[in-house]
């Protein structure tokens, strides 16, 4: 049964841009309560609601609203090896990954909110080295295959191409001049659909966001043939 949702909050988005000017810990304290009823609770709503339309595209992906360990990312940023030491992100996000994956590099479906930007769509990020090399060996053995994956009327009309950073030369054992080289070379396997801020605040968003996962199926459908888990 579809779960309504209005709509995300303009305060999400107000929000963003005023952590984005004060990204320290000790504003980020003091407007913890709005941080909550802002960004944490709309999300929990739009998970809530997407998890039915998501189950009829595949029952394998989860929809968790749980605001710790489910599909919400966290808001704190790992500085530990990083030069930039701002805490905190600044867009919000979550996260539909497969039930046999265990963190952000599974397969999954994502969405993504910034107040300059908004996109959601599937696929793989940075899988780690046995999977990736599965996917670019299926992409070369079965050209058609991720063709037809990739190609389609709906899946170009939805996403144009299949994105991803890339190696800057064909990896090792692979044909320089096979046909789908540029996508041999990716390191990230993603379809993501871009869309104004504004129409995240719109109450047809959740069903705009399903619509665009199930575009991205046949995407999907190939990596999780390649690694060998159930669409």
């Amino acid at each position: 049964m579809a779960v309504a949702f209005p709509g995300f909050p303009p305060e999400l988005f107000e929000f963003l841009r005023q952590l984005a000017r004060h990204n320290d810990r000790t504003w980020f304290q003091a407007h913890k309560t709005e941080y909550q009823t802002a960004v944490v609770t709309p999300l929990t709503d739009f998970i809530t609601a997407i998890a039915p339309r998501l189950k009829k595209i595949s029952p394998h992906y989860v929809a968790d609203p749980r605001p710790h360990g489910g599909s919400m990312f966290r808001i704190y940023r790992d500085t530990r090896f990083a030069k930039d030491k701002r805490p905190y992100k600044e867009h919000a996000a979550c996260q539909f990954r497969h039930a046999a994956g265990k963190d952000a590099h599974a397969p999954g479906f994502y969405v993504h909110l910034a107040p300059k930007e908004v996109l959601f769509g599937g696929g793989v990020w940075l899988p780690p080295a046995p999977e990736l090399r599965r996917i670019r060996d299926a992409i070369a053995r079965d050209g058609g295959g991720w063709k037809r994956a990739v190609g389609g009327k709906a899946f170009k009309a939805t996403f144009g191409d299949v994105h991803g950073v890339s190696l800057s030369r064909p990896p090792r054992g692979f044909d320089p001049e096979d046909p789908h080289i540029d996508d041999i070379k990716r390191k990230s396997f993603f379809a993501m659909r871009r869309v104004a801020p504004g129409d995240a605040l719109e109450a047809n968003f959740v069903d705009e966001v399903g619509a665009t996962f199930r575009a991205a199926t046949p995407l999907m459908k190939f990596l999780c043939m390649t690694i060998a888990v159930p669409f």
